[in-house]
Order: C-alpha cells, then structure tokens, then sequence
C-alpha cells in the first residue's frame, strides 16, 4: 500500500468515525438532509446490510451442520465480527499492518450494531418484521442468550457495554492508521 493510499484511507476512515459519532446510523432516520449524512447513511446502510447477510449466514452453517440451539443462536454474531477480523489477521500476517488495523475497526462498527441487538433483547423472543434484516418476524438471538444466562434484564447495560467497545475499537483502529499513515515509524 502506498504512503498516499494510507492517507486518504486515513482520512476517510477518521471522517467515518466523526460522522459516525454525529449520525449513528440506529439514532437516526434512514435519510440525511446534506450531501455528507446522505453518503453516511447510504454507507452506513450498506455496510449494515453486508454484516446483516453475514450475520444469516452464520445462522445457516448451523442450521446445515445441525448445531445446537445456543451455538446457532451465537454463531450470527460470532461470523459478523469474524467476517472483517480474519482478514485483517491475514493482511498482518502477510506484513499489511494498515490492513488489519481496517479489519479492526470493521470490526467495532459491527460491534455497534450488535450492542443495539443486544439491548433490545428486553422486548421479546421475536424480533417484529419492522426491526428485522430479513423484513419478516425471526428469533432474537439475544433474547435467547441473555435468557440462558438470567440476564435479560441487563441487556442495555450489556449493548452499551459492547457499543463502548466498539467505538475504543474504531477510534484505536483510526489512530493507528493515522501513525501509519502520517508519522510511519513502523507501528
């Protein structure tokens, strides 16, 4: 990767993050009254929708290889945040450090999404077509782990638990590609 590619990277991705912090995509309506929120949420959307289908997919393996009831429920959650982390594992191991720092902070902006899951696991076993990726009622899989474990109570403490992590991981991700990108001493 080049030292300008690194920078516009960068950039964009630091961009991303302030916007993100202004127009959380699960805060606000699904349109943007400038140009710059309009590209966010049609980014943001897309992006969602990409972690969605990888979040059914995981379902899926299980429902193929006949998986348990709780590792089918987890293992949405578990390919949606492997999804941008093994590559960015791989582009380290492969000396693209800048890579994995990308897979990383894909990784918070899941993370995200998954804490508002999370904290919705109060309001039933069935998520309603209105609230689903797949635009039918479907299982809550948080309802179901949190339930498990008699924790369904503390489900927004446990979502924003998570929602804080995800941001520490996109802002670590964010600085250190800004290093690598502006200051390139080797981090």
């Amino acid at each position: 990767m080049t030292t300008s590619a690194k920078k516009a990277s960068a950039v964009i991705f630091i961009l991303f993050l302030i916007l993100f912090t202004a127009y959380k995509p699960y805060d606000q309506p699904i349109y943007g009254d400038t140009f710059l929120k309009q590209l966010f949420v049609l980014y943001s959307f897309i992006l969602n929708q990409t972690f969605g289908m990888i979040h059914e997919a995981g379902h899926g393996v299980c429902y193929i290889a006949r998986c348990p009831d709780f590792i089918t429920a987890a293992n949405g959650t578990l390919f949606q945040l492997l999804f941008p982390f093994v590559p960015g594992v791989i582009s380290k191991r492969q000396g693209n450090v800048f890579g994995f720092y990308i897979g990383l902070f894909f990784v918070g902006f899941s993370m995200q999404y998954t804490a508002w899951y999370i904290s919705t696991a109060h309001e039933g076993l069935y998520v309603s077509a209105a609230n689903s990726f797949l635009g039918k009622d479907g299982y809550h899989d948080f309802n179901y782990i949190l339930s498990t474990f008699n924790l369904v109570g503390l489900d927004r403490l446990i979502g924003g638990l998570v929602k804080f992590g995800g941001y520490i991981m996109m802002m670590y991700a964010c600085f250190r590609m800004w290093l690598l990108a502006f200051v390139n001493k080797g981090y």
